[in-house]
């Protein structure tokens, strides 16, 4: 039963960490805070329920499609809320996303109704047994495509040229502009990369937890407290604060059925409610004595 429940709160964590890791890509790249990045999740989960009911095939197969219909819109995103305000101060760009996420979530109510709706499953929606244990078929691809995606976006960002292009624009955008790189067009294929994240995680967290046009706003904050967990622009920090949160939202609610006797000590402690709770004073604490985050680096100011 523990691995059953490690196994689920895994594939949530890896779900959260697509999620939070486009959420970097585009923090870093332009030192401003997406605020539309989960209203992607959000559309990547409508485009999975459009495509399953044109093509009737598996999630498996739908996702590359998603992936780059997501790309696709990040790209335009770029383009309407952050490039014609690159120059201005970062809060013109946090109030350009902001808007564009709104008009979002009303087009998305406007065309798919406010009710949630159930996203195709990546394989199926069965089980199976493994060794005595029983483990949903959803949850197992979950955790394998999304440990694909991060392999493959780990290898694009440190092992090939564009990765290296993209890196130093992160690192330095003067700097890499004056050595020839076309800051700009890594800057939109960053946001193409945050977004197909995002969409990829949409299609995943669609068929378990269903999804509905008012979601992006708690993804959003999903993927910042993530980022603030294990640190800004930390991509090895964005993971491991997305497993922290699925530990919370999974594994602590679920004690009760392992351990029987915690329902008569405190039923209260293990709720949804408690462990969202117990999340943000863990959050708190986190900021109060390493504001950093777990991986982010102290910064240093001159004197």
């Amino acid at each position: 039963m523990l691995l059953q429940i490690l196994a689920n709160a895994l594939a949530l964590g890896a779900s959260y960490a697509l999620l939070a890791l486009g959420f970097v890509l585009i923090l870093n790249a332009t030192g401003a805070v997406n605020f539309a990045h989960g209203d992607m999740v959000m559309a990547g989960g409508y485009v999975a329920i459009a495509l399953f009911g044109l093509l009737h095939l598996p999630g498996a197969l739908l996702l590359p499609m998603v992936v780059v219909v997501m790309a696709a819109l990040g790209f335009v995103v770029s383009w309407l809320a952050y490039f014609p305000l690159k120059d201005r101060p970062p809060v013109s760009v946090f109030i350009s996303t902001i808007a564009l996420g709104i008009i979002f979530q009303n087009s998305s109510n406007a065309i798919n109704g406010a009710e949630p709706r159930k996203g195709p499953p990546l394989l199926g929606e069965g089980s199976f047994d493994l060794g005595g244990i029983t483990i949903g078929e959803q949850a197992l691809a979950i955790v394998l495509v999304a440990a694909v995606l991060i392999a493959l976006q780990h290898l694009l960002l440190n092992h090939t040229g564009i990765g290296r292009k993209l890196r130093a624009t992160a690192q330095d955008r003067q700097m890499a502009e004056a050595i020839g790189i076309r800051v700009n067009r890594m800057i939109a294929l960053t946001f193409a990369m945050g977004s197909a994240l995002a969409g990829a995680a949409g299609l995943m967290l669609s068929n378990t937890f269903f999804i509905a046009p008012t979601d992006g706003s708690n993804y959003v904050i999903k993927a910042y407290i993530a980022v603030t967990i294990g640190g800004w622009g930390s991509l090895t920090g964005a993971v491991c604060g997305a497993l922290i949160i699925a530990l919370f939202e999974v594994v602590l609610p679920s004690l009760p059925v392992l351990v029987p006797a915690l329902k008569s000590v405190a039923p209260w402690l293990f709720t949804q409610t408690a462990s969202t709770i117990l999340l943000y004073i863990c959050l708190l604490a986190i900021m109060f004595f390493r504001p950093q985050g777990l991986f982010g680096e102290k910064v240093q100011k001159r004197v």
